[in-house]
């Protein structure tokens, strides 16, 4: 049973996780010449690999529940494939806030729904309520940044990134569901999250290979791919590790949330993406979500009874 003080450690990890993520999108914008794809692929492959590197130790002492649980390793390894791609495709064709908001803002639900489907674990009250109110900041967060980009004429390919997005939603879900079931299994949270990444690193190596030429045609291209390699892809997924051995997955995605708002401020800050009034409402309804469902309630004291 994981106590109060590891629980609260596991959210201000997935806080800061939360703001390493969320400005892989800004840093994206600085390699224009660069494919989504291979963005995708250097961010996650190698930050995968790395994973996988620094838990080679404990995933070779796991090696035979790893193969007791091998279609769920397969699994989480395949979403983690996967969910880079989507994501950083879903960005570039609806803009940074919107691809974030779709991607991240759907993965609470689905995550839930997977929880429910197949695990039969029962969302609290409190969380559904925190949920929704997230929610509904993503979608005015989405309202505000689409209806500027459909007067732009680029309609269409929001639509497009909005489906990926969705792609991208499910796949993070899915495989924050797959590495904490393995770590419930007693395989350890670095050894986890290590071999998860580290195969779907090893998933996305031909995507790099047939995209990455451009990470290395300049020294910023290369800078780029570096940092989304280091920073938010294998110090965040650290974080994002060890919180999920002490919350649960549906949680964990809920309050990553904190992640479109903090890419919507470093859009409007550094790219000179506009955000009107609705859209700051939404990061606001964001910010209320985290705190309402992180925020321990404070407990009524019995009142002593009279002799």
């Amino acid at each position: 049973m994981v106590g109060r003080r590891e629980r609260m450690l596991g959210i201000f990890a997935v806080l800061f996780a939360s703001v390493l993520w969320g400005s892989t999108g800004t840093a994206a914008t600085f390699a224009p010449d660069v494919s989504p794809l291979a963005i995708g692929a250097v961010a996650m492959g190698l930050g995968g690999l790395l994973q996988a590197l620094i838990s080679a130790k404990g995933i070779i002492a796991s090696r035979q529940r790893f193969w007791q649980n091998r279609g769920m390793l397969v699994t989480g390894a395949l979403a983690v494939g996967i969910y880079p791609l989507a994501f950083y495709a879903s960005m570039h064709l609806a803009g940074v806030t919107v691809g974030t908001v779709i991607s991240i803002g759907s993965a609470p639900l689905l995550s839930a729904l997977i929880e429910y489907s197949l695990d039969g674990q029962r969302l609290s009250r409190r969380w559904m309520s925190g949920a929704a109110i997230g929610v509904a900041g993503m979608i005015l967060l989405c309202v505000a940044e689409s209806t500027g980009h459909s007067a732009a004429g680029q309609g269409s390919g929001v639509i497009i990134g909005i489906g990926l997005g969705l792609i991208a939603g499910l796949t993070y879900a899915l495989y924050s569901w797959a590495a904490r079931h393995l770590m419930q299994r007693g395989i350890g949270s670095r050894a986890a999250m290590g071999a998860t990444f580290g195969l779907g690193g090893v998933f996305l190596m031909p995507v790099l290979f047939a995209t990455g030429a451009p990470l290395l045609a300049s020294w910023n291209n290369a800078a780029v791919g570096a940092y989304m390699a280091l920073i938010p892809m294998f110090v965040g997924y650290v974080c994002f590790g060890y919180a999920l051995a002490r919350i649960p997955a549906s949680m964990a995605t809920t309050i990553t949330l904190l992640e479109p708002a903090v890419a919507a401020v470093l859009a409007v800050l550094i790219v000179g993406e506009r955000l009107p009034a609705l859209g700051w409402t939404g990061i606001g309804l964001v910010i209320a979500c985290l705190i309402f469902i992180t925020v321990p309630l404070k407990r009524r004291r019995a009142l002593p009874v009279s002799a």
